[in-house]
């Protein structure tokens, strides 16, 4: 206890230390915020006291009185999740109750709230109203004034507001307008429609008038080949009151003229709107890696009123450079500007950034010109997949959400993404983690499919400016190496029949519909990314050779490959006939694993042909489960049951996409990159990712950490049975190994065993072997023997390939007695495999029980055990009896599908 006062008022030493550290303290905290305050780029964040309703005089109101009256609102939000959150429509996801809900986007909304002025901004000379995000159509009012009509979900609204704000109440009010009924008119009217991506199946809008391609809206709203059709609206980005007295930064661009080894030559340029003239002291920090902050550059400067734009050198000298996943590390620079006048700092902003040089590189050969990236003097061969938005209704996608597809990615040894145009730009977070985990962006425009209005010069001008904010958000992340103006449109008018059927009906509207997209996609959008990308190179449209007459071609530029899976439907041998420059698209869809099903589907409406599982599969060039149906079969005969369809969907994706992975990478350098399509999923359904929307992996997923390892064989048998063997090193050094080749029967039996040393050169492909079946098998039954190849190298996982001579329907499998014998180790568990004779696509589930296994989707040779980690909040009693075990052979033959013999734990 503090002693008490002395005589005379006197305070005890104790006691007058406290209160003068408190008073030291406090006034340190005080003056933190005022920094704080006069810094914050953010402002006032409107996020509270949000409602929302359907509009009276809207079409639908009479309809559905039940969404007519105020009710809470989530901003950013979407209307879809709010009518959800009020239960006044069912999860969107669970079942099939898409039909029911199409109402929603035919529909006007209005939203609104009331707020209290902080006392800056009824204070300061300058405030703006911030719209980061208005999906799409909005009319917005303030204290009764209109302010704004928004045109465009993916720009940044800003609107002067002093003067026109209460201290306290003040009332903010926004009306969404249905974006198909505010283009409907318009689209029908027009004597020749534009080709438009996936037309309605629900009557919404008519078949033969789409609205999407005019709406500079998320495209895939409207309904894609992996996504329900819910054309949401709403508030889907933050709302927020920036004030200020003297200037605002309204920009900090990091942009890198030159990095090497040896130096980074930078300049930060900084985009100032200054109230009033004056002198003005900029101080930029640098906050390198290892955390070391110096003063990295100042200057005074005299700003004019109004738009500034002012350029600060800087050198580092010996910089930590950023790498790709698989070459390097990600160092990370962080610079702060600070604009002061006298001792009083105005405003300050900060922004990070790796350094590093990237190149995209068009060199011509005698086959056409490549299509590969530089980073750093490193060619890179670009191994990963495609992205697409993480969910229907982007402001409910969390950090944690992005992050674990993202690790997933990077764990899978990819290195590029590419972010597909029918979505949305994608989040400060998903840029921040791509930086973070080395994975290069190659980022699309929005426009993912269909003709656009661009011979409208409105339209062209609102592009404009949207690219121009989007650009500017993005361009000091070091994972972006790649804007490219859209995706598929350039074949769809080329060759899909759009641009003939429109010649035939009108060829000069034709003509001018084409120039449009000459113009903006030629031209507008590659000046944008000119002026605003710091040297980052522009695409005209994947697939392409950037506006050349041939598009889609192996000879140069970036290829998208459907002919297996889509039209015509080819073998996935195919794949091993088509030999790109890089090729951005391919894909096999499957099922996502039992426990996703169960999720939005009970198991007696699971089928085939049942209706909800219908719903969820979305391929709409026919009939998806059809289409899947007739791979599975190809390959592994009929399903038994809808859980057999759901297992070797999986093995059939994962099998067919390697082949295919392998083969591009065994053609480097000729082919440089291979993308399959696609990564994640926006919702719990059938479709071609290897990672669904719960951030599960598919066997896909395991596979591919195997077939982008940076050391790996590829052995591939082509339709007419022929194996080539190469070997691929991503490894910027030299690589020593043993090639080992295996003929042996499926229950052990050896037959054939050699081994030779092999030197891989650094980053190369080279064929080490040519063989026909005969030259492997000699007189052995084909129906029950393999080739097994394997290439052991120091410092590198195992490379295993194995080559079949039979389809699996047709191979007469053996028992596999597969063995586990699940235990405690450290604070997860370790599940030990064994196989007795030759065990293919091994999957390991533990049911409803959440477990993370470190590896899936194996193959097991006879007599060999394998050891994974297992991490699981559940007990181990629990997780024993939880544990299934599926094999291939249990599959085909019907044999048990459950085999598991456990050992105690010691």
């Amino acid at each position: 206890m503090d002693q008490p006062l002395l005589e005379g008022g006197a305070m005890s030493p104790r006691r007058l230390f406290r209160v003068l550290l408190g008073l030291c303290v406090g006034l340190c905290l005080a003056l933190a915020t005022q920094l704080a305050a006069a810094a914050a780029p953010d402002g006032f964040i409107i996020d509270q006291g949000w409602s929302f309703r359907l509009l009276p005089e809207s079409a639908q109101a009479a309809a559905h009185p039940e969404a007519a009256p105020w009710l809470p609102a989530t901003v950013p939000g979407t209307v879809h999740t709010d009518l959800f959150a009020n239960k006044l429509v069912p999860d969107p996801y669970m079942g099939a109750p898409e039909a029911g809900l199409q109402w929603i986007g035919l529909a006007d909304w209005e939203y609104r709230t009331r707020f209290d002025a902080p006392r800056a901004a009824l204070s300061s000379a300058r405030s703006d109203l911030v719209f980061e995000g208005l999906d799409t159509f909005a009319e917005v009012w303030l204290n009764g004034e209109k302010l704004l009509e928004s045109d465009n979900a993916f720009r940044t609204w800003r609107v002067k507001v002093e003067g026109r704000l209460r201290a306290h109440g003040n009332e903010l009010r926004i009306v969404l307008r249905s974006p198909i009924a505010k283009l409907l008119p318009r689209v029908q009217a027009m004597p020749h429609k534009l080709a438009g991506n996936y037309p309605s199946p629900y009557g919404d809008e008519p078949k033969e008038a789409m609205t999407g391609n005019f709406a500079r809206k998320p495209g895939y709203h409207y309904g894609w080949d992996w996504g329900p059709r819910y054309v949401t609206t709403g508030i889907w980005k933050r709302v927020v009151l920036q004030s200020w007295d003297a200037l605002r930064i309204g920009d900090l661009q990091l942009r890198q003229d030159r990095v090497d080894a040896a130096r980074a030559d930078l300049v930060a340029v900084a985009s100032l709107d200054a109230v009033r003239a004056g002198t003005f002291s900029l101080r930029l920090w640098q906050t390198a890696p290892g955390g070391k902050r110096s003063l990295a550059a100042q200057q005074r400067v005299i700003l004019r009123a109004g738009a500034n734009r002012v350029e600060l050198p800087v050198r580092v000298a010996h910089p930590q450079r950023w790498f790709p996943n698989g070459y390097g590390a990600q160092p990370l620079y962080r610079y702060e500007l600070d604009v002061g006048e006298g001792e009083r700092i105005l405003a300050r902003t900060g922004a990070r950034t790796g350094l590093r040089k990237v190149e995209l590189r068009r060199d011509p050969d005698a086959r056409g010109r490549s299509f590969y990236f530089v980073v750093n003097g490193i060619p890179i061969f670009a191994k990963g997949a495609n992205s697409i938005p993480f969910d229907m209704f982007q402001p409910r996608v969390s950090k944690a959400q992005l992050r674990r597809v993202l690790q997933s990615a990077a764990d899978a040894n990819m290195n590029m993404l590419r972010s597909w145009g029918g979505g949305y730009y994608e989040s400060e977070d998903f840029f921040d983690l791509a930086d973070e985990l080395g994975l290069m962006v190659w980022q699309d425009f929005m426009f993912g499919g269909g003709m656009q209005p661009a011979y409208d010069a409105a339209f062209r001008a609102n592009v404009v400016l949207e690219a121009r904010d989007q650009v500017r958000r993005l361009r000091n992340h070091p994972s972006i190496v790649l804007w490219c103006g859209n995706n598929e449109e350039e074949i769809a008018w080329k060759y899909w029949g759009h641009g003939k059927t429109m010649k035939a009906a009108d060829a000069a509207f034709a003509d001018r519909v084409w120039q449009g997209y000459v113009q903006l996609f030629g031209a507008d959008l590659r000046q944008v990314v000119a002026e605003e990308g710091g040297g980052i190179a522009y695409w005209a449209s994947s697939p392409g050779d950037d506006l050349l007459d041939v598009a889609n071609t192996p000879a140069g530029g970036d290829m998208h490959y459907w002919e297996v899976w889509g039209n015509p439907a080819h073998p996935v041998t195919k794949y091993l006939e088509i030999t790109p420059r890089f090729m951005s698209e391919y894909g096999l869809q499957a099922w996502p694993v039992q426990r996703t099903v169960d999720a939005f589907a009970a198991r007696g409406e699971q089928g085939v042909a049942t209706p909800v599982i219908e719903a969820h599969q979305k391929f709409m060039a026919g009939k998806g489960n059809e289409r899947l149906m007739k791979y599975v079969k190809e390959e592994f005969g009929e399903p038994g049951d809808f859980a057999d369809f759901i297992y070797l969907s999986q093995a059939m994706q994962a099998e067919g996409i390697e082949l295919a992975a392998l083969h591009h990478r065994a053609s480097r350098p000729f082919t440089m990159g291979s993308l399959y399509w696609q990564l994640n999923d926006v919702w719990p359904g059938a479709s071609w990712s290897s990672i669904d929307w719960f951030g599960r992996w598919k066997a896909l997923h395991f596979h591919a950490r195997r077939f982008y390892a940076p050391v790996a064989v590829a052995a591939l048998r082509d339709a007419a049975g022929k194996t080539t063997v190469s070997l691929v090193n991503d490894r910027t050094r030299a690589v020593q190994g043993e090639l080992r080749l295996r003929i042996m029967r499926l229950d052990g039996t050896l037959l054939r065993d050699e081994r030779k040393p092999v030197a891989l050169a650094p980053l190369s492909a080279a064929q080490a072997a040519l063989y026909a079946d005969a030259d492997l098998l000699g007189q052995a039954d084909p129906a029950s023997t393999v080739a097994v190849f394997e290439l052991r190298t120091k410092g590198e996982p195992l490379s295993r390939k194995v080559v079949y001579f039979k389809a699996a329907k047709d191979i007469a499998w053996p028992a596999a007695a597969l063995e586990a014998r699940l235990s405690r180790a450290g604070d997860g568990y370790a599940l030990a495999l064994r196989a007795e004779q030759f065990a293919r696509a091994v999957w390991v589930d533990f049911g409803d029980i959440d477990a993370v296994l470190s590896d899936n989707a194996l193959t097991l040779l006879p007599g060999e055990r394998v050891s994974l980690r297992v991490r699981s909040p559940a007990s181990l009693a629990d997780l024993r009896r939880a544990l299934r075990l599926r094999s291939l052979e249990n599959v085909i033959t019907g044999r048990a599908k459950t085999t598991a013999a456990f050992t105690k734990t010691r």
